[in-house]
Parts: structure tokens; sequence; C-alpha cells
């Protein structure tokens, strides 16, 4: 079983990850060929920008899926919003098929699809919660420990 990787901060310890989809306006098909692999490496310096750690990612040819790691001080919309927005201006930039297509300057479409990951499920928290304030029995006594 692999060990838990978790990620420091200066004054804090996390493990917060996200798979994220977005797709292209119009659903069109245009990441391909070199486009495609421009648009991985754009995500891929928008995301070492920000800290954020792609655990796994796919260009298909009309959307992205991404599953990061993320830290804490993010929320899941400014993640989003900065890859979009940095990807679309750059590969607007650079592929100017792109501007003629995409006259109003949006390669992306408005939405997105988040869903949060971890090992950690939601009965497990509520179960921890519930049982906060039951004594223990570690096997680890205090000797003037009142029973």
């Amino acid at each position: 079983m692999a060990e838990k990787e978790y990620r420091l901060g200066s004054h804090t310890v996390y493990d917060i990850k996200y798979h994220l989809v977005w797709v292209t306006k119009y659903r069109y098909k245009v990441l391909q060929g070199d486009l495609a692999l421009r648009t991985r490496d754009v995500i891929r310096q928008a995301c070492m920008a920000r800290e954020i750690k792609i655990l796994k990612g796919h260009v298909s040819r009309d959307h992205v899926h991404l599953f990061v790691s993320s830290p804490p001080g993010l929320s899941v919309s400014q993640i989003v919003q900065y890859v979009k927005g940095k990807s679309s201006y750059v590969l607007q930039q650079e592929f100017p098929e792109l501007k003629r297509r995409y006259w109003g300057r949006h390669l992306w479409a408005r939405g997105y699809f988040c869903a949060s990951s971890g090992t950690v499920t939601d009965e497990m928290i509520k179960a921890y919660i519930e049982h906060q304030d039951a004594p223990r029995d570690d096997g680890f006594k205090v000797a003037d420990e009142k029973l």
C-alpha cells in the first residue's frame, strides 16, 4: 500500500485534490495536433505558477480533464478561472486560427465540472466527530488517572 503523501505549506499540512473538467466553447473539436500539445504545456505552466500539482491530465479534442492537488489558499473557482483564462489568452495569441473561430475571445465555455477527492469518506468524518468525547482505552495509562 502506498504511503500517504501530504503536501506542506509554511504553516499547513494538506491533501486537497480536485477532478476538474471544462469544455471548449460550442464543443468545437479544436484541441488537436500542435494546439493540443501547446494546451498541455500552457496548463502545466499555469499550474506550476500557483503551486498546483497535476496528478493526472488529459487533453481531448473538445475538453480537458485535470486531477490536481491544490494549496488550501486557493478556491476551486480561483484555480479554474486562472488556468482557463491564462490558457485561453496564450493559445489565442499563438494560434491565429483560434481568433477567427472564437471572435469573442473565449476559447473555453463558461462552466466547469469539479469533484473533490480524498481518502476519507463522509461516514469516516461523521464517526470521528461523533466519538470525540468518548473515553479512550489506548493502553497508555497515567498512574493518578481517575476512571
